[in-house]
């Protein structure tokens, strides 16, 4: 936790992509490579990686891909992600490999389009595709360009608590609740189910919940609404607004239960119920 915060202290990342220590192998016009490397602190109760990592992964490959024939500094905004699962587990060194795709033709704004694949140490766990928007920053603020730190480069140096800031030490507090429970991620991003409290320790640049984050909250709760033993197989997220509010949730409708296949719709929602996030996913018994 302190090495994610002493890396957030260099402006241009999110804390979740600091604190998951997330390296930029390789970017460029032609593709990119990120990935991140396992650990206990990002293990979920299988001891797979969690799937919030996984998602924050696969979407920082997605974007990367688009920003990498803009400028590094430049704001883009997840408009759709969607993820297929081979249903292979999430162990070892997890790599994704984005592909920028072209932009939206004839459109109003400048829609990238991305797809991605990433594999582990069992093969490939997913592929998928995103897409997203070329922002303007926010009024007032000023964003730096992403700093592509890969696993050659030196690690930060080592904080204390007692040299942290009023919002570092916010973090510790989030990993401090989270430590008494039974999985730390889980609890982390997430301490009940379909519950995100947003800050720091789960915000992207610009200080909204970041969006592999809320992919993998309504993922999450959309497995937990079923009864049985279901597996997800994919998902699609549409994102419809910024994920503001202190306070994050999941609502799961479960739209068809079959003997063999399930389909689940999520709405995530944020502040003053405005909706983030609508998101579908199928779901595989389990044999």
């Amino acid at each position: 936790m302190l090495r994610g915060i002493a890396l957030n202290r260099t402006p241009g990342f999110h804390f979740p992509g600091n604190f998951l220590d997330v390296s930029f192998d390789r970017v460029g016009r032609k593709g990119t490579r990120l990935s991140i490397d396992p650990g206990p602190w990002s293990a979920d109760a299988s001891g797979q990686t969690d799937l919030g990592a996984l998602a924050i992964l696969a979407d920082l490959a997605l974007g990367a891909s688009i920003r990498a024939q803009l400028s590094r500094e430049t704001r883009i905004a997840t408009v759709s992600l969607s993820l297929q699962f081979t249903g292979a587990p999430r162990q070892g060194r997890l790599q994704a490999r984005g592909e920028f795709q072209g932009f939206f033709e004839r459109g109003a704004g400048r829609l990238g389009l991305s797809r991605v694949t990433v594999a582990g140490g069992a093969g490939q766990v997913c592929y998928g595709t995103g897409s997203f928007m070329v922002l303007a920053p926010p009024k007032g603020v000023v964003l730096h360009p992403v700093p592509l730190r890969n696993r050659r480069a030196a690690g930060p140096a080592r904080l204390r608590e007692d040299e942290l800031s009023d919002d570092e030490r916010l973090v510790m507090h989030a990993a401090d609740r989270a430590l008494k429970g039974k999985n730390f991620i889980a609890n982390f991003w997430g301490g009940r189910r379909g519950v995100l409290k947003n800050g720091l320790h789960a915000g992207n640049r610009v200080g909204h919940a970041q969006g592999g984050i809320l992919v993998a909250l309504a993922a999450k709760n959309a497995v937990a609404v079923l009864a049985g033993n279901w597996q997800l197989a994919a998902v699609t997220a549409l994102y419809i607004s910024p994920g503001e509010g202190r306070t994050l949730r999941a609502t799961s409708t479960i739209v068809h239960q079959g003997r063999l296949t399930a389909v689940v719709r999520t709405q995530v929602t944020g502040k003053s119920r405005r909706r983030v996030l609508e998101v579908v996913t199928t779901h595989s018994a389990v044999a």
